[in-house]
């Protein structure tokens, strides 16, 4: 289960929602996507309001014993600004082995080099803190070029995975295809933002593209989270405006996205 952005929806970034999506929802992992440079309450305008909402989540998770993914949410590089910030939390963190670093949300225009070169320095400044916890690297196209990465992977370091994003009903079988052949050339893939819809997070909800997207990462073991825990107007996003922020929501409150991930999450992630 992935949060919307923080400075979006901030009024679910806290311990009895976390509390709520693991013991209701079955959720074993939570991603808090902290807004990195959308708007004035983003992290680089705000940062300390920014790292409270996000460490309200990760503080949450900790005590819930359930995996947390850090999650610089950004579409372009800031390189120190990112890396200040990883150091931060892996000195703060890293000794709980069930948080992850989501280093590059979704690079955009920027070339594999380009994201190579700026996740290496950022694993570099973790690993000083952190020696074994999952770092998640991004690829180029919003997630869906593994394949380059497979064809270059980051070389040195351990315990790294590679982030695949798609949308059911926008990304058919070619994009589980280019996985495959990227899994098979020994990249690791963490399926770290995902949902039935259009890539717009709008429009078409796609059942049974979604389905056969989840009956894929199932066969191959693969982790998978699903965007987003917000109430936005749009498609993916799990709830109505009149839900509470703090959990314990009823069907009436959720959208259809959210009642199918919910169905999902309790058929698949049975305690």
């Amino acid at each position: 289960m992935s949060f919307g952005w923080h400075n979006w929806w901030p009024r679910f970034y806290n311990k009895e929602t976390v509390k709520w999506l693991h013991k209701d929802w079955n959720a074993t992992v939570l991603r808090a996507a902290m807004g990195v440079d959308a708007d004035e309450n983003c992290y680089l305008k705000s940062p300390e309001d920014s790292k409270a909402k996000l460490e309200a989540v990760i503080q949450a998770a900790i005590k819930e014993d359930i995996y947390v993914i850090i999650d610089w949410h950004s579409h372009t590089i800031h390189l120190d600004e990112a890396k200040q910030f990883f150091d931060e939390m892996s000195k703060k963190y890293g000794k709980y082995p069930n948080v992850i670093y989501e280093i590059f949300n979704e690079p955009e225009k920027q070339s594999w080099e380009e994201v190579k070169t700026y996740s290496e320095e950022v694993i570099a400044t973790i690993r000083k803190n952190d020696a074994d916890n999952i770092i998640l690297v991004g690829s180029p196209s919003w997630d869906q070029d593994v394949h380059l990465a497979a064809e270059n992977p980051i070389k040195g370091y351990q315990n790294l995975m590679y982030t695949l994003h798609f949308y059911a009903a926008t990304h058919q079988k070619w994009l589980r295809d280019r996985a495959d052949k990227a899994i098979a050339d020994g990249l690791p893939i963490f399926v770290s933002e995902s949902a039935g819809t259009q890539a717009t997070g709008d429009g078409t909800f796609d059942l049974i593209a979604w389905r056969e997207y989840i009956d894929w990462m199932e066969s191959k073991n693969l982790s998978w989270i699903v965007w987003s825990v917000a109430d936005k107007d749009e498609t993916c996003s799990f709830l109505l405006p009149a839900a509470s922020s703090k959990g314990n929501w009823k069907q009436g409150d959720l959208k259809e996205s959210g009642k199918k991930t919910r169905e999902f999450l309790r058929e698949l992630n049975r305690p």
